[in-house]
């Protein structure tokens, strides 16, 4: 099955062909590390993790790098004002992202790289840029000239002359053009530099990139990925300097994810309506927001809302409540790498198959999630027949519903889901919203017996008041073989 990407580049879906048959190289810029991350962050990143999945998955041998940009303006001002290290500031937010990560269960690439590791790098790609005239120095810093890239504004649909014409740029005397962008520039004093032939400095922001994506994937390379916010300047920038550096296509496919809104509005510190990760995940499970980061299109803007989440985390609890239903029935359940049973003939809805049809298509996760719960409706549905059936042990419903699980369970690797046994999942959400709520849970337990023994006495009215009672106090109760179990609702 062909893969299509939509490519930022050229507008458009395309085939999915590499380079180099059987290998991806992909570049995804990573933070610039001053302080702690935020949801934008974590939706980047989550996207380009079940893409990175999905291609070893798909069979591609794929080198991932995603950088760190560990010397910048704001890692300065911010170490000032803390009154730490530049290096320091960045140690404790690069172990801060990597934590953040962590939770959200979003695997490490193969290559973490950072900018200060690769200052020789970037002087002989400025170096060469000055040799091609392509860059000039000019009061100790050094600047790309646009005007000499015939190219320039390729990736952001963006002309010099429009971008002239209704610009508000501050004047530089320094630069031939106000567009003209550092690749070099001359440190103040008490700031951190490093030596170079244009005197004492610091590489500006596009031109780490450019030299940390050569130096581990070559010249040329298949996938460069980050938020729309980086296509101009940033990306278009990185084109410019390494075409004109190195005489060949930069990146063949461009990918880039869509914003997230705070309750219908944009995220910003003015609003202050930023949401960081460590918060978040303090009032939801870290999958829940994977799941709903995840539930709409990576190109398509997502707006954050209390009640968009707690639907989601009702989704989550749903998937977990099957697969521990089927646990009872099955004895355990699949490991991801498994094997199909054979034996039993496939379903009409071949749940994997269609999951990964949608993957194919431009890494459509939130189509992929549909055909998860598809399939999580299909396992209950079977799973209600056995219950019912006189021969509940019937050995093809047995293997269908341990090949329906496995699909789940190959799905949710992909979409970084179901890290957890059902049961520690129920465990510790308990444990978690007791510690917070306060819930008296002999209550409950007294509750559920006062049910019970309601029906069976018939007085189903004061039963069905009981239900409804538990479940004003947010709990959900199910009637079971082995009797009844309760749970926290999201």
């Amino acid at each position: 099955m062909t893969i299509n990407i939509y490519n930022s580049l050229m507008r458009s879906k395309e085939p999915f062909e590499t380079l180099e048959p059987g290998r991806v190289k992909m570049y995804v810029c990573g933070p610039t590390v001053y302080d702690s991350c935020h949801i934008g962050h974590a939706r980047s990143v989550i996207v380009f993790d079940v893409i990175y999945r999905y291609l070893k998955e798909s069979g591609y041998d794929v080198t991932y790098v995603r950088n760190f940009t560990d010397i910048d303006d704001k890692i300065i001002n911010r170490s000032n004002e803390l009154g730490v290290s530049p290096e320091a500031l960045a140690q404790k937010y690069i172990d801060e992202f990597h934590h953040d990560m962590d939770m959200l269960n979003v695997l490490r690439p193969t290559i973490e790289p950072r900018a200060t590791e690769h200052i020789d790098h970037i002087i002989r790609i400025i170096e060469i840029l000055m040799t091609k005239g392509y860059a000039y120095a000019s009061g100790g810093d050094v600047f790309f000239s646009v005007d000499l890239f015939n190219g320039y504004g390729k990736l952001s649909g963006r002309k010099l002359e429009d971008m002239a014409a209704g610009a508000r740029v501050e004047v530089d005397q320094r630069k031939k053009n106000p567009f003209d962008f550092v690749l070099w520039k001359a440190s103040k004093p008490n700031e951190p530099f490093w030596d170079s032939p244009w005197g004492k400095g610091r590489p500006g922001w596009h031109i780490e990139c450019s030299a940390m994506s050569e130096d581990y994937l070559g010249a040329s390379f298949d996938i460069h990925g980050g938020g729309k916010d980086l296509i101009f300047p940033h990306h278009e920038n990185e084109i410019a300097q390494s075409e004109a550096a190195f005489g060949n296509t930069f990146v063949k496919y461009w990918i880039h994810n869509g914003f997230v809104n705070i309750n219908h509005e944009k995220m910003s510190k003015s609003l202050g309506n930023f949401l960081m990760i460590k918060d978040i995940v303090k009032a939801y499970h870290p999958e829940a927001v994977r799941l709903f980061l995840l539930s709409h299109h990576y190109r398509s803007p997502v707006d954050f809302t209390d009640l968009a989440i707690k639907n989601v985390a009702a989704g989550l609890d749903k998937i977990y409540a099957l697969l521990e239903r089927a646990e009872k029935y099955l004895g355990s359940l699949p490991e991801v790498n498994s094997d199909y049973n054979k034996e039993v003939t496939p379903p009409v809805k071949n749940f994997w198959f269609l999951f990964c049809n949608a993957l194919n298509d431009d890494f459509n996760t939130a189509l992929g999630i549909g055909i998860l719960f598809d399939s999580v409706r299909n396992i209950n549905r079977l799973l209600d027949i056995s219950d019912k059936s006189e021969q509940a042990d019937d050995i093809r419903t047995r293997q269908m519903i341990y090949n329906e699980c496995l699909s789940i369970i190959k799905m949710a690797n992909i979409l970084g889901l179901l890290a957890e046994s059902p049961g520690t999942y129920f465990r510790q959400k308990k444990e978690k919203v007791i510690d917070k709520e306060s819930i008296d849970t002999q209550m409950i337990e007294t509750l559920i017996q006062d049910r019970k023994d309601a029906r069976k006495a018939k007085d189903f009215k004061k039963a069905d008041e009981i239900r409804d009672r538990l479940k004003e106090m947010n709990i959900e109760i199910e009637d079971r073989p082995e009797g009844t179990i309760w749970k926290v609702l999201s």
